[in-house]
């Protein structure tokens, strides 16, 4: 077997597409989600997080993380429940590659 074969990957995902999706993550902001990790905590560290989420989701071990539920008063009475991803959580589904 040659080298290149057992580099590659189960899922060809262009780092790209993660690229954009992160600067749309990025430029909504958003509260934290389950793990508490801001935005701008998440962008300290950009490269390393971009290609941990890059690696998982091309060997096919990725797997979103929880959510975290706030309860959003109602006008009416009553609360809602919103549900807060974390930031790992929210790239790929900017990502074209949610969009079908």
């Amino acid at each position: 077997m040659e080298r290149s074969e057992l580099a590659a990957k189960p899922f060809d995902i262009d780092k790209r597409l993660l690229m954009r999706a992160w600067e749309r993550v990025r430029a909504n902001d958003g509260a934290s989600g389950v793990d508490m990790v801001e935005v701008d905590e998440y962008a300290a560290r950009w490269q390393d997080n971009l290609y941990r989420l890059w690696n998982r989701m091309s060997s096919g071990s990725y797997m979103p993380a929880p959510v975290r539920g706030v309860e959003i008063p109602k006008v009416d009475a009553g609360v809602r429940l919103l549900g807060v991803p974390t930031v790992n959580v929210r790239i790929p589904a900017m990502s074209p590659l949610d969009n079908g």
